[in-house]
């Protein structure tokens, strides 16, 4: 990534430093690195045992000393410092080698390997090192005898254990040493006979990445120690040159300057450009292929653990760097170390988001790598063409759109869409047609012959793909030979003008998507109404954008990836530098280039808008970047000072330095000369390199030191207008923001080192925690508000599944966190299923009963009495999510057991159950480890508790298709018992899911348990009977049914009549039921939210329509009531459609539609006689009579007609149903099916013009008021736009 540099300095490169084999200490074995390569060759063969081996075993002897690590030093770096950027002598030492020194005879490949690294200080700004390491002829007589007797030593144990040991390996482990064995005789070193080498590297330090510049100035200074004729001048004038003499080019220029044998050219993007990249982007996509970069992309963006695995530190950098430069204009805000060296790889223990580069020694392959934590992991073998995914990750938005956009560029410039070929027939026939780059072993980007893609058939689709676009893979060449004509101007290497075209190319299309996709971003940015210090110390529970509004604007499909990057450290950081900037000049330069980006394509899409919608538009901005680069490599900006002889001008210095005593030996020495050995890379004259000319215009330095740092913080830092002070405070703040370590120090590691960041990581998690559980607490109640009528919404369930997906990536982090031995990819469950064997050996009693102190009754409501509480064990909760089938793997059964947990409420408890088993902690985690941590622990278990305050449905609304037992309770009139009862009950369960069917309820017992997929929440119970017997007349008080894996409990209320001749004569009623809250425990009390049914979007209780029972409401009242019910469905028709719920409960719940439409023919209604009930459905009946009368006179017109055609049918079809409801049931069904037909206001308006209207009501009856009857048709109207699903138990057995 290009954002963070070290800018203050002026001066191409800083240092020039040399590392390898210091000759007075000797061989010193690398003990941490060594152990981490013994660890790795051996964890395969001898399991987790072996991980424990002392030190002494950790220095591998078993393995051959020319393949051991020995420690390597920095020899010389010149100058000694730079005020600007101090040199970090260990940090540059791991990573310019990061295995130390490696040793070769003359039998072995010694090609000199070029590999760039990074360096990020505290303050997040970065210096670049480019490194070259090559071998030279050991010369020093005691190395080569230590070589030697190390091998003498080795001989002797291998002998030892090939004789004395060989009886008690096992078969398998023979066959597996002896080619090991053989091996090593051919890596033996005798020193009569053998030359040895060891390795060097020569090193750039620089600020800024200019990785083909430095190459070829690292490659020429080592050519010409390795060639036969010594350089044209000495070594140290071209290294001074580079040092103090070639000055950065300055942004938008393009820079000349000399090598030891040719002219090196660099050149910077303009302000308005793209930031600076200078790695090749194609060798990412001939490693990978597109799909699996687009798949490692989409990791990085949502902040997942990602490992990049090579056997070539270059192609980690490259990957690493391009990957985060595609980024634009987000910018990775975690542990970044595209080298982790060898001694630093206890590192990938770390319990938080990172991108690392680890280092293959080229045998192994994934499955004898033993990594900490997998289950939040993204692990990429670049090697192998290979990519292992973390489970659940969403797609990037148009992805296949974007594949064949990306591909297309690709193909243009001649490179293979699906990455290189794997097998080893193509790599042969690929040898033939393509040019090997010996870069590092990368290949090359000429294009492949179109045999090869004949040959590969995945690639032969992508040639259809070509075909489509117009373009020929023959005519390539022809075309680029025709192009290299045309650039007679271009001052740089051909193929790195093409490298540069291809990367403007390829990272123009992804800042294309970026724009699409943000395009209206700056409209939901939440800017604070506070002062900015307020927003400083309050800033982790600031909201600074409103998602639930822009996630709301998005097409369906970008949902699942987008809810989850809103919630990103990355995102954030943008938005906040976006809120802290005031005007463009204080803007960074990333966010300066992508709003001018973005305001260009608002200005476009003015007419024809495009914004929000899923379109796929193409990137159009390539030509205007192409031909601002092809200007600066045609017209060079800056030349630097050619290398020249700089004996003068010491002599010059030392004069100045002392009038009276100058050293002579220092004037009469010809610098550099008569040292010149070919093969060996020279001590430099150090006084000669350590201070740069004073006069120098690039390097004359007039800003006082603040004001440099200062400077380099404006690149790094979010800007505000503020003082110098509070501005390092809010950077240092901005940095610690939802991580509490960025970077693993980069030195000789003590214990009290790994100490203090382990103790830094378990402060970090805890913070973690309790921000992200105070995010979901504070939207979860947010929603609930909404639905009671306060306020607007601010979550969504697709933001809600995001959230708690995170907190189990943040769950298994924990678990993951100083793990002793690593057993399968989730160290939750692993950790479960240990807790799970040791408590079965203790042979707890089946049916999973609660241990001592835990009280087993949850619920303590009306079902208490009628249904058995469900015991509260956490193995039973694992058995139930062992028994889904459809779970195949320890992180889902992890993430669903969480979820499960999390439903019941019971998360917090369960967890502080699991680890109250303190013997079965100690034995899985180091004492470092977050779950051995005391005090850390119990506020961990105590910000989980905070869930108990809210009601989650995360486990039934998510594993939708699991079979789920369900228990069923009716419960008769306590005054009127069910005793006498004759006929057969039965029941039909309806959830927002499914339904169940009848299913036959005992009559003896009442209550029935059954096993079904899963209906969701439930929302209506069908119930009836028979009518056999004597005595079939039945009362009802409620429906009681819980799902027995979830716990929840539903009541289904009735209080009503089943049976002819009795209440409304009706033999089935559909009832609406609520949620029974659980009673707190007592460890649990917290303050709840109102359940969620008992808002206007979740209602849940009963309609009761009888005339003995009607309520005495007044006119605005009835219309208030009639208001409120359709603004619910308007509002769950605003929903998204995931989000909905259940429409049932709208219709026919409390104060829902059916309600309210009775409150309104229930007014005024004249009192019927004595011991004669009347309903509402008598009056609609004598009603339909008369409409029929009248269409058969034929008397009415048209329009008329229709509407009371209309009316008449659907009485006729409810009155012919099969089905016995009732009269109450008859109006209920005609309510649903006006407002699905959208006839509900022609009804009112025949009804209140209606002459049986005038018999049957009150002159003061709503229906007769005309003025309030045409407002109740107005506000009727409403539902017309909206297309409403009936639930099929309401509308079974109707033939419309």
């Amino acid at each position: 990534m290009t954002t963070g540099f070290s800018s203050s300095s002026c001066r191409f490169a800083d240092y020039f430093v040399i590392c390898g084999l210091d000759t007075e200490t000797g061989l010193e074995p690398d003990e941490l690195s060594a152990l981490c390569q013994y660890i790795q060759a051996t964890s395969f063969r001898d399991g987790a045992r072996r991980m424990s081996a002392s030190a002494n075993e950790g220095e591998n002897f078993e393995q051959s000393p020319l393949r051991r690590t020995f420690k390597s030093k920095v020899l010389a770096h010149y100058p000694e410092n730079v005020e600007w950027s101090p040199f970090d002598q260990d940090a540059v030492g791991m990573l310019c080698m990061p295995k130390g020194l490696s040793f070769r005879t003359q039998a072995d490949a010694r090609e000199p390997r070029f590999h760039s690294f990074i360096i990020t200080r505290e303050d997040g700004s970065r210096t670049y090192g480019f490194a070259l390491t090559f071998y030279e002829e050991v010369t020093s007589k005691q190395i080569c005898s230590a070589m030697q007797t190390l091998y003498h030593m080795h001989n002797a144990e291998q002998y030892e254990v090939l004789h004395s040991g060989a009886a008690a390996l096992p078969e398998d482990a023979l066959h597996a040493a002896s080619p090991f064995s053989r091996l090593q005789r051919f890596n033996s070193y005798d020193i009569s006979r053998d030359t040895l080498y060891v390795s060097k590297c020569i090193c750039l330090v620089a600020p800024l990445p200019f990785p083909q510049a430095s190459r070829r100035v690292l490659q020429e200074l080592h050519q010409a120690v390795t060639a036969a004729q010594p350089p044209p001048l000495p070594l140290e004038s071209y290294i001074y040159n580079v040092l103090y003499e070639v000055p950065l080019p300055p942004a938008g220029r393009s820079l000349k300057f000399s090598g030891v044998y040719g002219p090196v050219v660099c050149q910077r993007p303009s302000t308005s450009e793209l930031p600076l990249f200078d790695f090749p982007i194609s060798e990412v996509f001939e490693l990978l292929g597109v799909e699996n970069v687009l798949q490692l992309f989409t990791c990085a963006l949502l902040e997942l653990q990602i490992l990049l695995y090579s056997r070539h530190y270059q192609r980690l950098m490259t990957v690493a760097e391009s990957i985060t430069a595609l980024m634009f204009p987000f910018q990775w805000q975690h542990v970044y170390v595209p080298i982790l060296p060898a001694s630093l790889q206890h590192f990938l223990d770390a319990p938080v988001p990172y991108l690392m580069g680890l280092h293959s020694n080229g045998h192994d392959d994934r499955s004898k790598l033993e990594l900490p934590q997998e289950a939040n992991l993204c692990f990429v073998d670049i090697d192998n063409h290979f990519i292992e995914l973390p489970e659940d990750l969403p797609q990037f938005p148009n992805k296949l759109e974007f594949i064949q956009e990306i591909s297309e560029a690709l193909l243009a410039f001649g490179v293979p869409p699906e990455g290189r070929l794997r097998c080893s027939d193509s790599m042969t026939k690929l040898k033939v047609f393509r040019a090997s780059d010996r870069r590092n072993g990368n290949l090359s980007g000429s294009p492949l012959s179109s045999y090869l893609l004949k040959e590969n058939e995945t690639i032969a689709r992508l040639q259809a793909l070509v075909k489509r676009t117009g373009l020929s893979l023959e005519k390539l060449d022809a075309k680029e030979n025709q192009g290299s004509n045309k650039d007679v101007k271009v001052q740089c290497d051909e193929e790195e003008l093409r490298m540069h075209k291809l990367n403007i190319h390829v990272r123009e299309i992804f800042a294309n998507r970026f724009t699409q996709m943000f395009a209206d971003y700056e409209v939901f940015v939440i800017q604070p109404s506070q002062d900015k210090d307020s927003w400083f110390s309050n800033r982790e529970q600031m909201q600074n954008f409103d998602k639930a509004s822009f996630l709301s604007d998005q097409p369906e499909p970008y949902l699942p990836f987008l809810s989850r990057f809103l919630e990103t450290q990355m995102f954030a950081s943008f938005i906040d530098s976006k809120i802290l900037c005031h005007d463009d000049e204080d803007k960074e330069h990333v966010l300066r280039v992508f709003d001018a980006r973005v305001d260009k394509i608002r200005m476009l899409n003015v007419r024809t808008p495009t914004l929000r919608t899923s379109m796929y538009q193409k990137c159009t901005t390539i030509e205007e970047s192409e031909s601002a680069l092809k200007k600066r490599f045609e017209n060079i900006d800056l030349v630097a000072p050619l290398p020249h002889s700089i004996e003068k001008a010491i002599e010059m210095r030392l004069t100045k330095m002392d009038h009276t005593a100058l050293h002579p030996h220092l004037l009469d020495m010809k610098i550099g000369q008569g040292r010149y050995e070919a093969g060996f890379f020279p001590r430099l004259q150090s006084d000669v390199l350590s201070t740069g000319p004073t006069g120098n215009k690039w390097t004359k330095r007039s800003a006082p030191a603040q004001w440099r740092r200062k400077d380099r913080q404006k690149q790094h830092a979010e800007h505000l207008y503020l003082d110098n002070d509070q501005r390092e405070k809010y950077i240092q703040e901005a940095r610690n923001l939802g991580t509490a370590i960025r970077q693993p120090k980069l030195s000789n590691l003590s214990p009290s080192v790994i100490a203090q960041t382990n103790s830094k990581f378990v402060e970090g998690l805890l913070k973690e925690c309790r921000n992200k559980t105070k995010r979901m607490l504070v939207e979860k109640m947010g929603r609930e508000a909404v639905e009671l009528g306060h306020g607007e919404g601010s979550i969504t369930g697709v933001e809600e599944n995001t959230l708690i997906a995170s907190l189990c990536d943040l769950l298994e982090r924990i678990w993951s966190h100083g793990l002793q031995v690593k057993q399968g990819k989730s160290a939750l469950w692993s950790h479960l299923l240990h807790y799970q064997e040791s408590e079965e050996k203790r042979d707890a009693p089946p049916g999973g009963l609660a241990p001592p102190g835990f009280n087993p009754e949850r619920r303590k409501s009306d079902a208490g009495s009628a249904l058995p509480p469900l015991k509260i064990s956490l193995i039973q909760d694992m058995r139930h999510i062992q028994n889904i089938g459809e779970i195949k793997t320890d992180v889902g059964k992890a993430r669903a057991w969480v979820r499960l947990s999390m439903e019941k409420k019971l998360l917090s408890r369960h967890l502080k159950q699991l680890l109250l088993d303190h013997e079965l902690s100690n034995k899985l985690y180091k004492h470092y480890a977050f779950l051995r941590c005391d005090d850390e622990k119990e506020q961990f278990l105590y910000h989980l508790l905070s869930f108990n305050a809210v009601d989650y449905f995360c486990f039934t609304n998510v594993f939708t298709t699991v079979m789920i037992p369900y228990h069923v309770v009716v419960i008769p009139s306590k005054k009127l018992g069910g005793s006498m009862f004759t006929a057969n009950p039965w029941v039909c369960v309806s959830g927002e899911l499914s339904e169940t069917g009848v299913l036959q309820v005992p009559k003896n017992t009442l209550e029935i348990t059954f096993e079904c997929q899963n209906l969701g929440k439930l929302t209506t119970v069908q119930m009836g009977h028979d009518n056999s017997g004597l005595y079939a007349k039945w009362l009802v008080e409620c429906v009681i049914v819980r799902n027995e894996i979830t716990g929840h409990t539903y009541k289904f209320p009735c209080g009503r009549w089943l049976g002819k001749g009795v209440d409304d004569g009706s033999l089935e009623r559909i009832l609406v039921g609520e949620l029974i809250t659980s009673s707190t425990e007592s460890e649990d009390r917290f303050c709840r939210t109102p359940p969620l049914q008992h808002s206007p979007g979740m209602i849940r209780r009963l309609v009761t329509i009888s005339p003995s029972s009607k309520p005495k409401l007044n006119t605005g009242q009835i219309q208030e009531g009639v208001g409120e019910a359709i603004n619910g469905i308007v509002k769950h028709f605003h929903k998204p459609e995931k989000e909905r719920g259940s429409l049932t409960l709208l219709l026919c719940g409390e104060s829902g539609l059916v309600w309210a439409l009775e409150q309104v023919f229930q007014h005024g209604f004249k009192s019927p006689r004595l011991f004669k009930s009347v309903f509402i459905w008598d009056y609609l009946e004598k009603a339909q009579g008369h409409f029929e009368t009248l269409e058969q006179q034929d008397m009415a017109d048209e329009n008329w007609r229709m509407r009371a055609r209309n009316f008449c049918r659907f009485m006729r079809a409810i009155n012919g149903t099969p089905r016995n409801i009732g009269k109450d049931g008859k109006f209920q069904l005609l309510v649903c099916l006006g407002a699905r037909e959208h006839l509900l206001h022609h009804w009112i308006a025949l009804l209140a013009d209606c002459p049986i209207t005038a018999q049957m009501y009150e002159d003061t009856a709503l229906i007769k008021d005309h003025t309030l009857v045409n407002s109740l048709i107005r506000v009727l109207q409403t539902l017309q736009e909206f297309n409403i699903t009936l639930e099929a138990s309401l509308v079974k057995g109707i033939g419309i």
